[in-house]
């Protein structure tokens, strides 16, 4: 029996994990990650290419960390402190940042404006950029119970993304791990979690959660928030593993290192760490650019996972 501790660090860990090991593969075509990696079982698998070295976490992961840390060192949620922290890493020029997020934080915008400022004008903002970065916030808020953590969840989308899209996909998600944490299976939760999101995006999240959905079926690039999610829930749903889920996600092609990174974060709630071959937390870091040249190791992760759960 995979017991709540485990759980958490098999999503927090699971899904720095899936962000670093879809890194390489973004945008490339579907299929790719297979093709070279046939056979699994291979160290190589965490190869890096396209800017990224073996094992490096992207801004996913690095936005991650800065919420979590935020959450341990102000003792919960305080909005403020993490768009501080955001606009402190944007600064520092990290290898990668949404064109989105990147305008919202340096818009020069207060933190509880520059978000809907934003949107008012370009009116597109339901990308995956708030999605990405919430699993150690799932793990803090589950205690919570569902109407607080997908709170929380819309609350800490709502810093960089103003399209209510981002806020209700990032709150499925909290909620998918609160029901995996407590032992339970979050794809026998879809229906009541569907009933908690905003009516006005049930629809939506209805299409890409249902059984029967297929990524291929989706309408929109999955660098979007909905089909993100829809694809990591497709790849829990139709594997038994959390390492067949993350591959089945990187194969998916696109935004393979989000998606992934949200399918790490769901299987890794639901596997446990243990699950999470060692071959891939091994090489894995996470740097945070603007952050005295700080690197995040495994057990950093662990660490923080730890105090998440106090």
């Amino acid at each position: 029996m995979v017991v709540r501790a485990e759980r958490a660090l098999g999503a927090v860990i699971g899904s720095a994990v899936g962000d670093a090991l879809g890194a390489p593969f973004e945008f490339g075509p579907e299929g790719a990650f297979s093709d070279r990696f046939p056979e699994p079982g291979h160290g190589s698998e965490m190869c890096g290419g396209g800017g990224w070295d073996p094992g490096e976490a992207t801004d996913d992961t690095q936005m991650a960390v800065l919420v979590g840390e935020s959450l341990v060192e102000c003792d919960g949620l305080e909005l403020p402190d993490i768009f501080r922290r955001f606009q402190r890493w944007a600064a520092a020029q990290p290898k990668d940042i949404g064109l989105q997020t990147e305008a919202v934080l340096s818009s020069g915008d207060p933190w509880d404006t520059a978000a809907a400022l934003h949107f008012q004008v370009n009116q597109r903002a339901a990308g995956n950029g708030a999605l990405m970065r919430a699993a150690p916030s799932a793990v803090h808020f589950a205690p919570h119970g569902r109407e607080a953590t997908m709170d929380a969840a819309r609350r800490l989308a709502a810093l960089t993304h103003g399209d209510r899209a981002a806020w209700e996909g990032t709150a499925v998600f909290h909620e998918l791990i609160r029901v995996a944490l407590a032992g339970d299976d979050p794809l026998d939760a879809v229906a009541a979690t569907l009933d908690a999101v905003h009516p006005e995006h049930r629809r939506r999240y209805a299409t890409v959660l249902a059984t029967d959905w297929h990524p291929d079926q989706a309408t929109e690039f999955n660098g979007a928030v909905w089909p993100c999610l829809g694809s990591a829930v497709w790849a829990l749903r139709t594997t038994t593993s959390y390492e067949t889920a993350v591959r089945a996600a990187i194969d998916l092609g696109g935004d393979t290192d989000t998606v992934a990174a949200v399918t790490g974060g769901l299987a890794g709630a639901v596997y446990g760490l243990a699950a999470v071959p060692e071959r891939w937390t091994a090489p894995l870091h996470v740097p945070l650019p603007g952050f005295a040249d700080r690197v995040l190791r495994t057990s950093d992760l662990a660490n923080l996972t730890r105090r998440l759960t106090g």
